[in-house]
């Protein structure tokens, strides 16, 4: 097999082939297991079409058998750089005798539009595209038309009657253009460098919260309350805080207080990607408690399961999903911190799962343990080492245990009918 000219280019060559040598099957099985890891490119589509019918007669296609077929289309692939389906068709019109016709006919019958927007015209949008700063397509349309029409300048009449689309046509493939103006492309995406993006690890250890809002509902346009709740993923301890807005000024303090109630250190804080939590006000509160910051992976849902769970199983169901004005706000909060949140972590029993390995060796979950957030607390290992300093089991008994869950449940539900006649 004889090369008259030979391109390389990382790998990647631009051939021109002389293949008199190829007479059989074998010899292109030879050649393909030899070029498996080179791909080959001829110039230009008549030199592929005539490559094809030369080698089709030379190998007598008609009359080979089906691997030997297979493996010459696997060859004229290697070759054109056609795809399987390109490849059937032209062989299907090289049988009817109209291949090189073909090429013929599209030689002499191909109609060329006159080019419309040559040197100046490009030359003329890309000035105007650099002096507005890259407005969108349909903006600089209205400009080149205002050049023409308002300021009576007589060079942009052809070049004002543009469409928008072959604007973007211009900007994306015109190398005048792209020499003269910058190439338009997409907006990146900003990356706020606030918190780490990955699942907590918590090892068994309480102090790894999770952290969502829910918001309460909009009436006539107006904006209810929001609520927010904090759970530990591992006990489940769970806090929820109320605020008229989202904000600074609201909503750090209120974190603040939350994070102060819970009785154990706290390790690690994960939120989703909301500006709420992701923002640098938040990050300084967190740094100052010594407090690690995460954020939930991009199309990973589990990351926030629990909280989410919560939202719904513990403040939608409590609290509805009616609207409750902004004014309400502190009395909705109060309401939390003295009977709803003791409600929630010493009188209201949880699921807890428990790990097993089923025959096929998956990892599945049985929800087969149930207490209150406090109790599992107390049945960790060393217990006693993940609380604060100022906190003891001996104290937390006396809240725990000073009215049973159904009584201590009635007097919640009061307190919530007080609050809701308001």
């Amino acid at each position: 097999m004889r090369k008259r000219k030979v391109f390389c280019n990382d790998g990647v060559m631009n051939i021109i082939m002389n293949t008199k040598r190829i007479v059989s099957i074998n010899d292109i099985g030879e050649f393909l297991q030899g070029t498996k890891k080179i791909k080959i490119k001829t110039v230009s589509r008549s030199e592929k079409y005539r490559f094809i019918s030369d080698t089709l007669i030379k190998l007598k296609y008609k009359q080979l058998n089906r691997p030997g077929k297979t493996l010459t289309k696997k060859y004229l692939r290697k070759i054109t750089g056609y795809s399987p389906r390109q490849i059937k068709r032209l062989i299907s019109k090289w049988r009817r005798g109209k291949l090189l016709a073909s090429l013929e006919k599209i030689k002499s019958n191909r109609h060329k539009f006159p080019c419309k927007y040559g040197p100046i015209e490009i030359g003329l949008l890309a000035k105007a595209d650099k002096a507005l700063n890259y407005p969108n397509g349909r903006a600089l349309k209205e400009s080149l038309v205002r050049e023409y029409e308002v300021f009576k300048k007589k060079e942009f009449e052809t070049i004002s009657k543009i469409s928008v689309s072959h604007i973007y046509n211009i900007r994306n493939s015109n190398s005048q253009y792209q020499s003269t103006a910058m190439r338009y492309t997409k907006t990146n995406p900003a990356i706020v460098p606030i918190g780490e993006r990955r699942r907590p690890d918590n090892q068994g250890k309480p102090g790894y919260l999770r952290i969502d809002s829910v918001h309460q509902g909009d009436f006539n346009g107006v904006k209810g309350v929001y609520h927010i709740n904090v759970v530990d993923e591992v006990t489940q301890w769970e806090l929820v805080g109320c605020v008229e807005v989202i904000s600074e000024k609201f909503l750090i303090p209120l974190l603040e207080e939350l994070l102060s109630q819970f009785p154990f250190r706290i390790i690690n804080f994960h939120s989703d990607n909301g500006s709420e939590y992701i923002n640098y006000q938040v990050a300084e509160m967190l740094n100052k408690l010594m407090i690690k910051q995460t954020k939930s992976r991009s199309r990973k849902t589990n990351d926030q399961a629990l909280v989410e769970g919560k939202n719904g199983s513990v403040i939608r169901k409590h609290i509805g999903r009616n609207h409750i004005p902004k004014k309400y706000a502190d009395a909705v909060n109060k309401f939390y911190q003295e009977h709803f949140n003791v409600f929630l972590n010493y009188h209201r029993v949880c699921s807890f799962a428990t790990d097993y390995v089923d025959k096929r060796g998956k990892i599945k979950k049985k929800y087969d343990i149930y207490l209150t957030p406090y109790d599992r607390l107390k049945s960790l290992e060393k217990a006693e080492s993940y609380l604060r300093e100022d906190i003891s089991f001996e104290g937390l008994d006396k809240i725990a245990y000073a009215e049973s869950d159904i009584k201590f449940g009635e007097k919640m539900k009061r307190e919530k009918d007080k609050l809701f006649k308001k």
